[in-house]
Parts: structure tokens; C-alpha cells; sequence
């Protein structure tokens, strides 16, 4: 114990002996490597962003019965890019990389991802860019970092950071999108991550400043959702009860997704002929439910918009959840994060006109929040993102409805469950 304490104070001389550096700032090249790869990450978003929604509006021509093959088609060529140019993986393989690959990304498949997924989500498969994206600028930040011979978790922190810029750019959330980085990582491993969360700040402003100069972004709620006035502490019962109703349906939608996954992995059929197979089953849908079509970015406006009846909003529910399961199951690429936040505002507006004295945007709020923290159990990024898309000012209930649905979703998370078991 001496010996120990004579080595401390000899350490602490050492420090005190050597000569005081004066800088003012806590600038430094760090700050200017991650702002830097927020930079192309938003450039990078900007320009998928811009291409999709040029795709989708030449595709979107094709309505009624055309739908059909339009998606055949599409999901055939997005099979036959990833059959022929790579396999670019999903949400799965980024988990794995990041925790057990040193944080590095592989960016050799992004053609592929980028390719593919815009053929899916502009066809209107019912995934979003959301998860391109966070692939494509998280492998960016593991490349710039290797070019800057960044090592350990410098390393991690790029790639976690060019993950951040990616999702942010999308959404308009830096804080949003720089906790969502780390959560996604799953709950039991996020705190190891804890120094990355500067540098996905820093890259995720600079991010949202790029795309919002290239789309001409504004600031504001991205979903028309009325004012929720706080009527008192009930509204947090509510809140859960809402969520817990939400929670159900997250339940439902990872066993559809785990029923369709084992049929579709019942044969070894090629990538091409699976979404294929997909893209013929998601033009039926769109075919009778034409909101159900693409991700939910401006659906869920328009869903809110129109006066619904309960039946048709039940059926709404019900297909969307089978849409989103078929995209996910049958190698479509893209993310359900948007999607989802469909499901929960349906799910909301079913709840109210079921029950017409609750409070319409706290009942819709909740859904989404529960159903989404769910599925990715991201509570705190859920929180934040909700509040930012929906101008939803009071926090705390959204919270309140998030843990709900994190802590009552499934043992066994949907994603990166098979990483989960062969780790455990």
C-alpha cells in the first residue's frame, strides 16, 4: 500500500513539473475530423434524399392495378443488384461490427445498399431511407478515420459519429440522432459508448446544416399533430395505457415479421426471386390500401387528415403491419422506424375514436413513442425525436409512454436478437 501511494505522488509530481499549455479552447483536431464527416454525411444524405424523391415521383405515376408489377418489377431489380453487386446486410451487421469488429464499417457494399434501397423505398416498399443511410455515412466515418490512422475507440467514434450524421440528417434531431446511435447498439452495451457521444453531436449539427441547405429545410414539426394542452397527472396514466395498447401491436409485429422470416427461409430461393415474391405481395396491398404505400414520411399527415372510419382505419393497422413485415422479410432493404410511427398514429386514432374523451394528440403521441421504443428499444431518442417530428412540447409523457413500451417489449430484442443469442 506504501509503495502504491509513493508511486501516486511521484505521478502527481511528474504532472505538476511539466510546463502549463495555454489553449483557450476546447477546439482541437478532433472537433474538426467530426465536423468534417458531419459535413459529408449531410452532403451524402442531401443527395440521396434528392434522388429518392425524384425516383418516387417518376414511379408514383403508376397507380390502380399498375402497382403490381411496378413493385414486382422493382423488388426484382433491387434483388438481382444485391445477387450480383454484394449483399449489403442490414441493421444486424452493423450492431455486430460495431461491438465486435472494433467499430469498423465496410464500405465496399454501399453501392449495393444505396442502389437497392432506393429502388425499394421509392417503389414504396413500407421501409424507409433511414437505415441506408446510418450504413452508408456510418462506414464513411470508419473510412475517414482510417485515413487520419485513427485507432481503438477514436475509431469506434467516427463510425458511431457517421452514423449519427446519417440518421439526424433525415430526421432534423442532432440530439435525437446522436442518442439513437448509441442506443441502437443495444441498451446492454450503449454505456460502453459514452465517449462517442460528442463526436456524434458535433458531426450530427454539421450534418443537419448541410441537408438543410441542399433540400432547403425548414425548422419546425414535420407531422401535423394538433397542440396537446396538459390536462393534469392523469395524462401520464394515460400515456402508459396508450403505450401499453402500442406495445401489444409492436408484440404482434415481431412475431408476424419471425412467422413470414422462417417462410421465406423455409426454401433457399435466391435474393431476386424473394423480393420478388415480396414486391407482388406489397403491390396487392397497395393495390386495396393505397396509404399503406411507401414509408409513412408524408402518409402520416394525410393520414391524419382524412376522416377515417374505425373499420377502415382497423384494416389500415392490420395491412400496414403485414406490409412492413413482408418488406423486412423478404430482403427489401431500407428501415422501419418511419414506418412504425405510422403504425402508432393509427393505432392512436383507432384508441380515439373508440374513445372520444381522450385527448387526441396525447392518445397518438404515445402510440408511436410506445410501438417504436418496442421494436428498437431506444427510449431516450424516441423521447426526443417524437417532441422534434410533432411539435410535441411536454416531454415528459412521451417519456412516460416510451419506457412503457421499452420495458415491456420482448426478452429477445428485434433487432440484432440473432447477435444476442450467439453472444449470450
Amino acid at each position: 500500500m506504501k509503495l502504491r501511494k509513493r508511486r501516486k505522488l511521484v505521478k502527481a509530481l511528474d504532472i505538476l513539473d511539466q510546463p502549463i499549455r495555454f489553449n483557450p479552447f476546447l477546439f482541437s483536431r478532433s472537433f474538426l475530423l467530426w465536423a468534417l464527416l458531419g459535413l459529408i454525411g449531410g452532403a451524402i444524405a442531401g443527395v440521396y434524399w434528392i434522388v429518392l424523391e425524384f425516383l418516387t415521383h417518376k414511379i408514383s405515376i403508376f397507380q390502380g392495378w399498375e402497382v403490381i408489377p411496378v413493385m414486382a418489377i422493382c423488388g426484382l431489380l433491387a434483388g438481382l443488384v444485391i445477387h450480383f453487386i454484394g449483399d449489403p446486410g442490414e441493421i444486424h451487421l452493423i450492431v455486430n461490427n460495431i461491438r465486435f469488429n472494433k467499430g469498423k464499417l465496410d464500405p465496399k457494399n454501399n453501392p449495393s445498399m444505396i442502389i437497392s434501397s432506393l429502388l425499394c423505398v421509392a417503389s414504396g416498399g413500407s421501409l424507409g431511407p433511414e437505415a441506408p443511410l446510418v450504413q452508408v455515412t456510418g462506414s464513411t466515418g470508419t473510412w475517414l478515420g482510417k485515413v487520419f490512422r485513427l485507432k481503438g475507440e477514436d475509431l469506434r467514434s467516427m463510425s458511431i459519429a457517421g452514423m449519427a450524421s446519417g440518421f439526424t440528417a433525415l430526421f432534423g434531431a442532432p440530439l435525437g440522432g446522436s442518442l439513437f446511435s448509441l442506443e441502437i447498439l443495444h441498451h446492454k452495451h450503449a454505456v460502453e459508448y459514452y465517449k462517442a457521444i460528442i463526436p456524434a453531436l458535433v458531426a450530427s449539427c454539421f450534418s443537419y446544416l448541410v441537408f438543410a441547405i441542399i433540400i432547403q429545410l425548414g425548422l419546425g414539426a414535420t407531422w401535423n399533430v394538433a397542440a396537446y394542452e396538459y390536462a393534469g397527472v392523469f395524462d401520464f396514466g394515460y400515456a402508459v395505457l396508450f403505450a401499453m395498447a402500442a406495445t401489444a401491436i409492436g408484440w404482434g409485429f415481431i412475431l408476424c415479421t419471425k412467422i413470414l422470416k422462417n417462410l421465406f427461409n423455409k426454401r433457399s430461393l435466391p435474393i431476386y426471386i424473394k423480393t420478388l415474391i415480396g414486391g407482388v405481395i406489397l403491390g396487392v396491398i397497395s393495390y386495396y390500401f393505397p396509404i399503406t404505400r411507401y414509408f409513412g414520411h408524408e402518409e402520416i399527415n394525410e393520414l391524419l387528415a382524412e376522416d377515417f372510419a374505425l373499420k377502415a382505419l382497423i384494416a389500415i393497422l392490420i395491412f400496414k403491419v403485414l406490409a412492413i413485415s413482408i418488406t423486412v422479410t423478404s430482403g427489401w432493404r431500407g428501415g422501419f422506424i418511419i414506418p412504425l410511427f405510422f403504425v402508432g398514429a393509427t393505432l392512436g386514432l383507432i384508441i380515439h375514436q373508440i374513445f372520444p374523451e381522450t385527448n387526441l394528440t396525447l392518445t397518438i403521441v404515445s402510440c408511436m413513442a410506445g410501438i417504436n421504443a418496442c421494436v428498437t428499444r431506444t427510449p431516450m431518442s424516441t423521447t426526443i425525436l417524437l417532441a422534434s417530428l410533432t411539435g410535441f412540447t411536454y416531454f415528459i409523457p412521451i417519456l412516460f409512454a416510451s419506457l412503457t413500451g421499452y420495458f415491456l417489449a420482448p426478452k429477445i430484442p428485434f433487432i440484432g436478437s440473432q447477435i444476442e443469442k450467439e453472444t449470450d
